[in-house]
């Protein structure tokens, strides 16, 4: 848990905080004004001017929005089919909000499960969601490999009958590494991403390839070393039946020998969390 140390959060640390919360009241404010008929596309462009209007200007990504079977990628072949469409909110249908914003400097990358109405299936994915943080946080304390850690998350999913959404992403990530991004007044993006944000990835990428590790935290073996110190956006995603869940949210990783101080997660006052705590 982060309580403990939550307190003694670095300056850059908070920075990084702020900007996750921020956008996860983004997606509480959006799922409040969801209502049926609304597309994909309005819902991303909700979110954008949200974000926008709090002095967001930069982004890893922009916003995405899945409604319906697309919250569990049914059919999903390629990386265009992931951006939002003019596929309309229906009741009790499911709806996960997905954005990336930088703000002072700081990422964050989160996904925001839920539904107009009731839907128990995405209810009992996220319920068994919460098996999934614990598991990540107590393995990566243990200093497990990430591809290790990411087979004990597959084989997880399976007992709880659940399919693998998360391979359906670029590399099969369930996570990636994030970082500060230097701020400037024009923030190109290309296809949807931030191109100082690609640029700094990138450079992770060919450092790490040099060194034996990689901020892609994959199924594949480029991701078979020990969790590197840095801040890791991790979203394991379940589908089951046309109906997907996942949460996401940034996991610290340091080189501390001290379990509680070498991971955790940098917010416990999340809504997915709240929601847990709740049902308890």
């Amino acid at each position: 848990m982060t309580t403990a140390v939550s307190s003694e959060l670095s300056a850059e640390l908070r920075g990084f905080r702020r900007v996750q919360r921020l956008a996860y009241e983004c997606a509480e404010a959006v799922a409040a004004r969801l209502e049926p008929g609304v597309t994909e596309r309005e819902a991303a462009r909700m979110q954008r001017v949200w974000l926008r209007e709090r002095g967001v200007r930069d982004w890893f990504h922009l916003p995405f929005a899945w409604f319906g079977d697309r919250t569990a990628f049914v059919n999903f072949r390629v990386p265009l089919q992931f951006f939002p469409t003019d596929r309309r909110l229906e009741p009790g249908m499911p709806f996960i909000l997905d954005m990336a914003p930088v703000f002072g400097g700081c990422t964050a990358d989160i996904g925001y499960s839920g539904s107009l109405g009731v839907n128990p299936v995405q209810d009992r994915l996220m319920a068994d969601l919460e098996a999934h943080r614990e598991l990540i946080l107590r393995e990566v304390r243990e200093r497990r490999p990430l591809r290790g850690i990411y087979q004990d998350v597959d084989r997880l999913m399976d007992r709880q009958g659940y399919a693998n959404r998360h391979r359906a992403y670029p590399f099969g990530v369930i996570a990636h590494k994030v970082d500060r991004v230097r701020a400037r007044r024009f923030s190109p993006h290309l296809f949807g991403f931030g191109t100082r944000s690609l640029r700094g990835l990138a450079a992770d990428a060919l450092h790490g390839h040099r060194e034996g590790w990689s901020p892609l935290w994959s199924p594949y073996r480029f991701s078979d070393h020990p969790p590197r110190p840095g801040l890791w956006a991790v979203e394991p995603h379940l589908g089951f039946r046309g109906t997907g869940a996942k949460f996401e949210e940034i996991l610290v990783v340091t080189d501390s020998r001290d379990p509680v101080e070498g991971a955790f997660w940098l917010d416990d006052d999340l809504p997915h969390v709240r929601r847990w705590a709740e049902a308890k």
